[in-house]
Parts: C-alpha cells; sequence; structure tokens
C-alpha cells in the first residue's frame, strides 16, 4: 500500500521541480487530450454512419469534460506563470536597493514582465561586474599597499620612516588628500605633529594642538573609538594649518595597552565622497598596530639611549686615564661641529659628527694600559696594538642598530687620502666627508695638546702642520676649519 503513495508523491515532485517549458507542455497535453478524443469519436461516427450519432445526454457529458480540462488547464498554467510574476516582483525589491530613482521608475513603467526580468537581470549583471571591478581594485590596492609595507620595512632605518610609510600608505589607500600622525606629550599633554603627508609641512615645525574639553582630538582621545567627523572643532595652532584637517575628516586613535598613544587622521576626499564606515574601520585598525610600532620604538629607544650614554661614559672614561689628553673627545666634538655647520650640513649629519667624534677613541679601552698611558714614542709591537683601537670600537657599537651610521667615522678617522692610514688603507673617494671632517678635528687637537715627547703646538702652528700635510688630508676642509676657527677667535 505504502509502495504507490511513494511513487505518487515522487511524480508530483518531479513535476514541481520541472522546467517552465516542461510543466508547459505535460499542460498543453493534458488540455488537448479531451477535445482530440471528441474529435477523433466525431470523424469515426462519420465514417461509419455519415453522420453524428449522439445523445443529448452523451453531449452534455463531452461539453462538462471539455470545460473541466480547460479550467484545469488555466489555473495550471496560471500558477506556472505566477511564479514567474512573483520572480519578476522579488528582481525590482532587490534592484530597489541600489538603482536610481529615475531607473527604479523606467523599470517599473515596463508593463511586459518578460522585458522586466530580462531588465533585471541586466541590472544584476552589470552590478555584478562593477563589484569584480571593485573587488579587482581592491585586491590591486591590497597587493600595492602590503608590497610598499614589504619593501619599506625591508629598508627601514629608524622608526620615523616607517610612520611616514604607513601614512602614505594608508591615505592613498582610503583616497584621502591629507593624512596627519600625532603623538601625545605626556609632560603637556598636547598633541604633537610627528608627520604629515600630502601638505606642505616642515619637519622640523613644533605643531602642537591643546587637548581641551570639546575639542574634536580631546573628543577622540576620550573616547578610544574613530569617527567620521564633518569638520574639525577647537584647538588648531593657527589658520594656515587648517587644511592638514579640511573636511570630510576621518581619525582614529592609536591604542596600546588601553592607553592612547595618539591619533592618526585622513582628510579630504580625491573624489569629493566622504568616508565610509568601513573606511574608518580600516583607519582604526591600522592605528592599532601603529600604536604597537611606536610604544615599541619607545621602549627600544630607551635601551639603544642608556647603551649610548654607556659606552660614552665608558669612552670618557678611557679619556680621563691620559692626564695629558684629557677632554679630546668633546674638543674633537665641539670642532667637528663647527665644521659642520660651516659646510651648512643637515641636522642628522651634524648629529653624526657629534656622536661619532664622542665615540671614536671608545676602542681604545681594549689597550693595554701601559701603551696607552706610555711616556715615550711606542715600539713597532705597541704600534699594531694601537692601530686595532678603531676595530675595536666599531666592534661595540656595531650590534646596536641605531648606532650603525657611527661605524663608518669610527673604524676609519685614521684613514689617509694617500692611502697611508689604518686600519683598511683607504684613498681618496673611499674616504667619506665625516670621517675626512673627523680626522682634521682629531689631528689638530692631537698637535695643540700636551704630549711627554713633545710640547703643544699654537693653533696656528697645527693648521700649517695641517697643510703640509698635503694630499693627506682634505685640504678644502682644512681651509674651512681654519675659517672656523678665525671666526670664532681660536686661531693664535
Amino acid at each position: 500500500m505504502l509502495q504507490p503513495k511513494i511513487k505518487k508523491s515522487r511524480v508530483v515532485a518531479s513535476i514541481e521541480d520541472a522546467s517552465i517549458l516542461r510543466k508547459f507542455t505535460i499542460l498543453f497535453l493534458i488540455m488537448s487530450v479531451i477535445p482530440l478524443v471528441i474529435l477523433y469519436y466525431f470523424y469515426t461516427q462519420i465514417r461509419d454512419h455519415g453522420t453524428v450519432l449522439i445523445t443529448e445526454e452523451d453531449f452534455t457529458v463531452t461539453l462538462l469534460f471539455v470545460v473541466a480540462g480547460v479550467v484545469v488547464g488555466y489555473f495550471a498554467m496560471r500558477s506556472v506563470l505566477q511564479k514567474l510574476v512573483n520572480l519578476v516582483v522579488a528582481n525590482k525589491r532587490v534592484l530597489s536597493n541600489f538603482l536610481t530613482p529615475h531607473q527604479l521608475t523606467n523599470l517599473n513603467n515596463q508593463g511586459n514582465e518578460i522585458a522586466v526580468l530580462t531588465q533585471s537581470f541586466d541590472q544584476m549583471t552589470y552590478k555584478l561586474k562593477e563589484n569584480i571591478r571593485s573587488l579587482e581594485v581592491a585586491k590591486k590596492t591590497l597587493h600595492t599597499v602590503m608590497q610598499k609595507v614589504g619593501q619599506g620595512i625591508s629598508s627601514l632605518q629608524n622608526i620615523d620612516r616607517f610612520l611616514e610609510l604607513i601614512l602614505e600608505t594608508v591615505t592613498d589607500a582610503l583616497t584621502g588628500r591629507v593624512g596627519v600622525l600625532l603623538l601625545i606629550d605626556e609632560k603637556s599633554q598636547e598633541l604633537w605633529v610627528k608627520s604629515v603627508y600630502g601638505a606642505d609641512f616642515s619637519p622640523y615645525a613644533d605643531l602642537r594642538i591643546k587637548l581641551e574639553e570639546g575639542t574634536t582630538m580631546a573628543t577622540v582621545i576620550k573616547s578610544k573609538v574613530p569617527m567620521l567627523i564633518p569638520r574639525i572643532i577647537g584647538g588648531l595652532p593657527s589658520q594656515k594649518n587648517v587644511n592638514l584637517f579640511d573636511p570630510p575628516l576621518v581619525c582614529a586613535p592609536l591604542i596600546f595597552k588601553d592607553k592612547v598613544k595618539g591619533v592618526i587622521t585622513v582628510s579630504g576626499k580625491a573624489s569629493g565622497a566622504s568616508f565610509n564606515d568601513e573606511e574608518m574601520n580600516l583607519l582604526f585598525n591600522l592605528a592599532s598596530q601603529t600604536a604597537v610600532a611606536v610604544e615599541n620604538s619607545r621602549l627600544s629607544q630607551d635601551i639603544e639611549i642608556t647603551y649610548f650614554e654607556t659606552i660614552s661614559a665608558l669612552a670618557l672614561a678611557v679619556d680621563a686615564k691620559d692626564k695629558y689628553s684629557r677632554g679630546h673627545l668633546d674638543r674633537v666634538a665641539r670642532h667637528c661641529v663647527m665644521i659642520g655647520e660651516k659646510l651648512g650640513l643637515d641636522g642628522e649629519d651634524i648629529e653624526t659628527l657629534r656622536d661619532a667624534a664622542r665615540l671614536h677613541d671608545l676602542g681604545k679601552i681594549g689597550i693595554p694600559d701601559d701603551v696607552l698611558q706610555k711616556n715615550g714614542p711606542l715600539t713597532q709591537d705597541e704600534w699594531v696594538l694601537m692601530r686595532k683601537h678603531p676595530e675595536i670600537g666599531e666592534s661595540i657599537i656595531k650590534p646596536i642598530r641605531s648606532l650603525e651610521h657611527l661605524c663608518d667615522v669610527i673604524r676609519h678617522h685614521h684613514e689617509k687620502l694617500d692611502g697611508s692610514g689604518y686600519p683598511d688603507g683607504l684613498k681618496g673617494d673611499q674616504i667619506s666627508p665625516l670621517v675626512r671632517v673627523t680626522t682634521i678635528s682629531d689631528i689638530y687637537d692631537a698637535l695643540t695638546t700636551n704630549r711627554p715627547y713633545r710640547k703643544r703646538r699654537s693653533s696656528k702652528e697645527a693648521c700649517e702642520e695641517l697643510r703640509q700635510m698635503g694630499e693627506k688630508l682634505d685640504q678644502d676642509l682644512v681651509e674651512v676649519f681654519i675659517e672656523t676657527l678665525q671666526e670664532n677667535g681660536d686661531y693664535e
């Protein structure tokens, strides 16, 4: 008994799941079979009897079967077509979410469901293609961002360049005009501009924003959430800097262990549109990672500053051992800075000269005291030991990444342009300008200092000896140094 029911159920399900064309074929056959049977009956009557022989009762029954078949066929066909109409309505409802009012009106004015359905599918296909294009653009953008960050990380020398790269990358990714990274000054409780991308801004400008109650930046920091802001309220130091925060503006706090370290903002849209929630969340996620980098850099800097101060103290201790050359490091550093400023070097190079000069004799810590403090000329073996101090000094600071830029000066400050120096016997252009400056300052201070085997030279006498060293020293720099001594009243 169960077998026929199961078969019947399967047949019904098969018809329900069939295509529209198959359903139409089945219904057409059902509607056509009764009229065809009747026509065939009439044909046989005429063929056999020459006329149609049918009673009124049989005709009534036949007519009822025809009407029933038409009615069943009508409702069945209507059911099939109703599903098609419902599909059109559903498509209209979906399209209303992203079509313009004008496009939606044109779609609703279409009376033909097939035309509407065709148009709907066209619109959906167009939107799908647009989404695919958007995904491709997003994929390319992400690839570009990761490539730039990867290249940047592989060539970074300090956190400043890394932060500049992050700011440039996120501003371009959000198609913004200007990106600004601000950090909190813990002492004054002010925000100061660390880096700017997309606008004219001097890296040496001390631009600060007060965190007053009710100002935009104070609100972002207090709430610890990203914000979309139509315009920035209060706290700007002057009108000339307002272009750094032109609306539309999206900003996010730099949070590390629930403490705000700063704020990153992106303002203006190249397309003229506004920022959206997805872009705001992207900035917030990036800000969180940036906060970790800033904090790690601060901790690393604290360690490296401590290390620098420690080895500086060691260098000064070595300097203090020799009563004849005591103060040598500070004097060489002062002369190097004088020459650097006279040459118009940038702040970074002058700082390198000063720090390298303070540490250039650090390697003497590895030289025995009886050699360092010997009263008289050194023997050949003692000179071999003494000439090791540049290499020893370099080996001490080389492991510290932030001090690597000092290695060249520390290792090569005894090199000469004619190749007669040590430890590598460099010649000419192989010796960098900063090393040349340090070498001149070092020799000058040695000449103007009393030694057990000779008396100190006067400034004029020492300068004359520098000139007489000819091709061993950069004579252009020697003349610049002499000019600085004369300008400072030290040439006597």
